[in-house]
């Protein structure tokens, strides 16, 4: 049975940073590309940021571009996502996505 797990949420003040974790079991995704995405409250969930299978290639949300930065590690089947600098707005659940796969979600709560 695939499983997602993300992990690294939390509450953090404006200009802070966070990094997020989702760890794959069940199967390897070594071969799938990963994203991350985010649902804000009365909002549709968007996609942030996205990873080719060999980590080559990303691809970000202009509204993170320059702040955030996704990376994986196939040996660990994981993919993260290092949010700098991070903004009110930036408030969300954020979700991993692999192979049509979703996990559980992660809280992020920034304060102004």
């Amino acid at each position: 049975q695939v499983q997602l797990v993300e992990s690294g949420g939390g509450l953090v003040q404006a200009g802070g940073s966070l990094r997020l974790s989702c760890a794959a079991s069940g199967r390897t995704f070594s071969n799938y590309a990963k994203a991350w995405f985010r649902q804000a409250p009365g909002k549709e969930r968007e996609l942030v940021a996205s990873i080719s299978s060999n980590g080559r290639s990303t691809d970000y949300a202009d509204s993170v571009k320059g702040r955030f930065t996704i990376t994986r590690d196939n040996a660990k089947n994981t993919v993260y996502l290092q949010m700098n600098n991070l903004r009110p707005e930036d408030t969300a659940v954020y979700y991993c996505n692999v192979a049509k796969n979703w996990g559980q979600g992660t809280q992020v709560t920034v304060s102004s």
